[in-house]
């Protein structure tokens, strides 16, 4: 009998979280099903193979329910159509039915040789466990795999660290999620979560191993995020290369201040990331709104020189969409306040694993390619029903949702009409306004457009930069009542606060979009 999802779930991620946010009456997923899968799902596209024309192919792997191993996806170039080609199956344990390739994969790409591994190889380390013979998980190993030839076959490299214990009791020892890079020396380096220093005080930390080698042999752990007390719970970390040089790294913090609250540290090597109690910086916007649990962070070369970075993550807290629909973006390499955009997956919640890690991937057309797992609505809360939706959507990191500002004297309210599902209503002045803290990449004129309503009294948007007031252009009316005033202004490159509000009256405001003056207007 094999262990439930649900068992699983409890053992990996929470003691004490909160639930996720059930399914809404009237939502609908945005979407399309490209397979069945629990989540889980990893996009590498690849772009050093020795062979030119492999070059663009898209490797996709999930978790699946069950003991059939790691499910591999390939999209060749030029295409948008998905071709499954193999389960991945545990090879240090061949014949062993007791064993299985199965959990959390991730997929690495070598830009530069790594030991004997030259530039090209393809990596996969996922989670295979071992069942008791009642069929449950009582051991991990977190596994090694090559690929020579673009991802078509796999070979065995070696157990990054092993791991025991049932996931569901509080004093296992088990090991989980594994993500690689390599650094510029050629060093290939593996992150995880480990529940093997609960003796300690820690009831979960993240930490790494480094391989000189190509993967073959690992080094002696060394701990990068642990909370001491026995209680709270950092994992799932991903790392990331931003392009100051620095490696930024997210992870959620599950059972701590604010149940799992993504946060971020940074470091200039790869290998030190400072005090392991440090925290990090959280993922905040300026309205209090966070990512929680199962994040993954994005560069993405949009918008300038510093680019922006992206989060998601399975839900949400401080008035975020608790079914984690955003993407949170930032384009100051971290600094500053987080915006939130609509994902161009919308999942359905209603169990753990729906939208338990997602896929980001920036196409060639500049549109991002999403990938997440949501439930289904004729049963949301089995996590083994859920499907892996895929969308392609125009990368909206030029608008500040008004949810997100600093609020004086206004209120968040869910609206199906605004652009993110939720708007901001301003109080009439002079008590009344948002501040939005935004940061300009360049310097240069702009165009900014604000969506607003009124609540039945004649008013309109009055818009301030760094406390200069900017006078309003023309006005058109939108979809749903909702109307769009023009401004026109200089910016210069750096941080400014934009301060909007009404000019009479009270007014709903969904969001103030940012455009370089003589660019088109983007729709809704």
């Amino acid at each position: 009998m094999k262990p439930s999802v649900a068992a699983i779930a409890l053992g990996l991620c929470v003691l004490s979280a909160a639930p996720s946010a059930a399914v809404r009456p009237g939502d609908a997923s945005i979407g399309s099903v490209l397979a069945k899968g629990v989540g889980y799902p990893v996009l590498v596209r690849l772009a050093h193979q020795a062979d030119p024309l492999a070059d663009g192919r898209v490797l996709l792997a999930f978790e699946r329910d069950g003991m059939g191993g790691i499910p591999l996806y390939v999209r060749e170039p030029g295409q948008r159509d998905w071709r499954f080609t193999e389960n991945v199956t545990d090879q240090a344990h061949g014949g062993d039915a007791t064993w299985q390739l199965r959990w959390q994969p991730n997929l690495y790409e070598l830009p530069r040789a790594s030991g004997p591994l030259p530039a090209g190889t393809v990596l996969l380390a996922a989670n295979a466990t071992g069942n008791d013979a009642q069929g449950r998980v009582v051991t991990e190993d977190l596994q090694l795999y090559a690929s020579d030839d673009g991802g078509h076959s796999w070979r065995y490299l070696s157990s990054i660290i092993k791991g025991g214990g049932k996931p569901e009791d509080k004093d296992n020892h088990g090991v989980w999620e594994p993500n690689l890079r390599v650094l510029d020396d050629g060093r290939l380096v593996a992150w995880y979560s480990s529940e093997q220093h609960k003796a300690e005080g820690y009831n979960q930390l993240l930490a790494h191993k480094v391989s000189s080698d190509g993967g073959r042999t690992w080094s002696a752990e060394h701990v990068d995020v642990a909370i001491p007390g026995g209680v709270e719970r950092p994992g799932m970390a991903v790392v990331e290369r931003l392009p100051d040089g620095r490696y930024v790294m997210s992870y959620e913090d599950i059972d701590g201040p604010q149940n799992g609250h993504v946060y971020l540290k940074s470091s200039r090597d790869g290998l030190d990331w400072g005090d392991p109690a440090d925290r990090g910086t959280p993922v905040q916007t300026q309205a209090g709104a966070w990512p929680a649990a199962s994040p993954i962070v994005k560069w993405l070369p949009l918008g300038g020189r510093d680019g922006v970075i992206a989060v998601l993550a399975e839900r949400a807290g401080g008035g975020g969409d608790p079914g984690g629909r955003a993407i949170y973006w930032n384009n100051d390499l971290g600094r500053g306040p987080w915006w939130e955009a609509p994902a161009p997956v919308q999942k359905l919640t209603g169990n753990i694993h729906a939208g338990w890690t997602q896929a980001l991937l920036l196409q060639k057309d500049g549109t991002l390619l999403h990938l997440t797992s949501s439930s289904v609505p004729g049963a949301p809360a089995d996590a083994r029903a859920n499907v892996i939706l895929e969308a392609s959507a125009p990368a909206r990191f030029d608008r500040y949702e008004a949810e997100d500002a600093a609020r004086h004297w206004a209120v968040q309210i869910d609206d199906p009409t605004t652009s993110d599902r939720r708007k901001a209503r301003v109080a009439a002045p002079p008590l009344g306004r948002l501040d939005f803290a935004v940061h300009s990449a360049a310097d240069g004129p702009r165009v900014l457009r604000v969506r607003w309503q009124d609540l039945g009294f004649a008013t309109g948007p009055v818009l301030h930069i760094d406390g200069r007031a900017i006078a309003a252009g023309d006005t058109r009316d939108d979809r749903d009542g909702w109307r769009i005033t023009t401004f026109r202004a200089p910016l210069r490159a750096g941080d400014h606060t934009i301060a909007v509000g009404g000019s009479a009256h009270a007014l709903d405001i969904d969001y103030l979009q940012i455009d370089a003056a003589g660019a088109p207007a983007s729709g809704d």
